[in-house]
């Protein structure tokens, strides 16, 4: 279904709850990896934000601005800049959805304001949710900043309703001054815990086998500040399809003849190309002269120009263009608590001492991608200041097929989880990674209650958000080659206590993967 006004959603709910039909909300550009936006059922229904994508106001004096679900952070951002303002912090792509933002609780890195999530400056929302007969079926619901429903609609997952309007608070626009510096990762650890609170922007890219981490100070600068900066990360940029398959080829064979040494060696030039093209930062909007860079925040703050690529018969495509052979990956995001991630950060380290060359795989894939978080009010957003760790890698198309070091990597991400008690990105990740997840917000139950009201029927809810909420039982799947795609921890006939850390050492299928190791946990 194809909403084009408020109205017409109102309708598109009300007649699926009289059918008591599932329902479930999609992006233009649906990013997220697990089944958030798969309709329960055998006859659910999608409903599309793709024409709810109008800005409805800009107040300039009280800096607000108040868009539909279905507007880009890209449009988000031009439309405040516009009017001289500013969304402070914000995811890196700029592909994603107001609505989908406010779904999966995307953000960018600090810990100055009120924090880097986007679902902390909305002050107020206007969400569509199921109802009785008596109220024909569906009603508006508007919540405002004080109003502890706000709380949950803030980061929702899609089961609360449709959002059909959020207000914004934003800031005036500003000047930043970004420059990435290159140093040992020896004292990552100490250096983690405090980077963030010394530099407004900052984040980490961090390269564990080259014992390399790239650190970005970026700060606020007065307007008068000279420069033009502009922000086109090269990840984000239209790429060749001939240039991807050839990449992809070369990652396929080197996991099939398990070439590691290879790996190290194209990692370490993927990540050569990328520190002397400064990320794809200029300092004109064309070309980069040399650091600091300087410019307007709606010029540094995201990226994400393949989305203009051309329609040139796929020539060129997205790198992970699902219609071309580019990549193919898994990605783990997860927050640790900023008084747990050095321990974290030096486990990490002693596996690569373990194992040098284990990670040279993520290299490929710029490294770990390490922000700042903060605590937040909303019930599923984060309980506390936290570094949160994106980690990308290469997947097989054959789900039985081990990865290369595939057991240093299942350890990271189980002691993140496990042993840090990790929070893990709702957008992202592998389903073990959600095993006892809700668990880890305490207020969890408030959001159960907001759930109910809304929807008792549970329209807007499907197998996997049911599972994750801790409703029902599920998010691990035992089957052969389980362990292999995250699906589950150990076999039921391994003598290993996930609980405490363990894992299965891959093999070729699930079930010989009984070899149980503790590496650092």
């Amino acid at each position: 279904m194809y909403p084009k006004s408020e109205q017409e959603l109102i309708s598109i709910v009300a007649n699926a709850t009289s059918l008591q039909r599932k329902m479930k909300v999609a992006t233009t550009t649906s990013h997220s990896i697990p089944k958030l936006m798969c309709p329960g059922g055998e006859n659910g229904i999608i409903i599309s934000t793709k024409y709810l994508n109008r800005t409805v106001n800009v107040d300039k004096s009280a800096m607000t601005i108040t868009v539909e679900p279905g507007v880009t952070l890209r449009q988000l951002i031009n439309a405040s800049a516009a009017a001289g303002l500013a969304l402070p912090y914000a995811p890196y792509w700029w592909g994603l959805t107001v609505g989908g933002m406010l779904g999966t609780g995307a953000h960018g890195s600090t810990l100055w304001g009120l924090g880097s999530a986007v679902h902390d400056y909305v002050i107020q929302l206007r969400i569509v949710t199921p109802a009785g007969p008596d109220e024909g079926y569906a009603k508006v619901r508007t919540l405002r900043n004080g109003d502890p429903e706000l709380n949950a609609a803030r980061v929702s997952l899609g089961v609360l309703g449709v959002i059909s309007q959020v207000t914004l608070q934003l800031q005036p626009l500003f000047k930043r001054s970004i420059t990435y510096v290159q140093k040992n990762d020896s004292d990552f650890g100490d250096q983690a815990s405090t980077f963030g609170r010394q530099h407004e922007f900052a984040d980490f890219t961090w390269y564990p086998s080259q014992h390399k981490v790239v650190y970005r100070i970026d700060d606020r600068v007065p307007s008068n500040t000279t420069g033009n900066g502009l922000y086109d990360f090269m990840g984000f940029r239209s790429t060749p399809s001939l240039f991807l398959a050839l990449i992809r080829t070369a990652e396929e064979t080197q996991e099939s003849i398990r070439d590691a040494v290879g790996k190290c060696i194209n990692g370490g030039i993927t990540t050569s190309i990328l520190t002397n093209a400064a990320y794809g930062l200029t300092n004109d909007g064309s070309m980069f002269k040399g650091y600091p860079v300087v410019g307007y925040n709606n010029r540094l703050q995201s990226s994400g120009s393949c989305l203009d690529s051309p329609q040139d018969g796929l020539i060129t495509a997205c790198p992970w263009d699902p219609r071309v052979k580019g990549l193919y990956y898994f990605q783990n995001g997860f927050s640790i608590g900023l008084s747990k991630a050095k321990d974290f950060i030096q486990d990490v380290q002693k596996l690569v001492a373990l194992q040098p060359r284990a990670l040279c795989g993520v290299d490929l894939y710029d490294g770990f991608l390490i922000r700042y978080v903060t605590a937040s009010s909303a019930y599923l957003g984060k309980q506390e200041d936290a570094l949160d760790f994106d980690i990308t890698y290469y997947r097989s198309k054959d789900p039985m097929a081990p990865r290369l070091y595939e057991d240093i990597l299942e350890e990271i991400e189980q002691m993140a989880v496990i042993k840090y008690g990790g929070l893990p990105h709702w957008g992202k990740n592998r389903n073990l990674a959600f095993v006892g997840a809700i668990n880890k917000y305490q207020n969890a139950t408030e959001f159960l209650k907001v759930k109910q009201l809304y929807d008792p029927l549970g329209l807007f809810s499907n197998e996997w958000t049911d599972q994750i909420l801790g409703i029902k039982d599920g998010i691990t799947i035992m089957k052969d080659g389980c362990a292999l795609e995250g699906l589950c921890i150990c076999s039921q006939d391994s003598h290993c206590a996930p609980q405490k850390g363990y894992f299965c050492r891959p093999g070729k299928v699930y079930t010989d993967a009984r070899v149980c190791t503790r590496l650092s946990s």
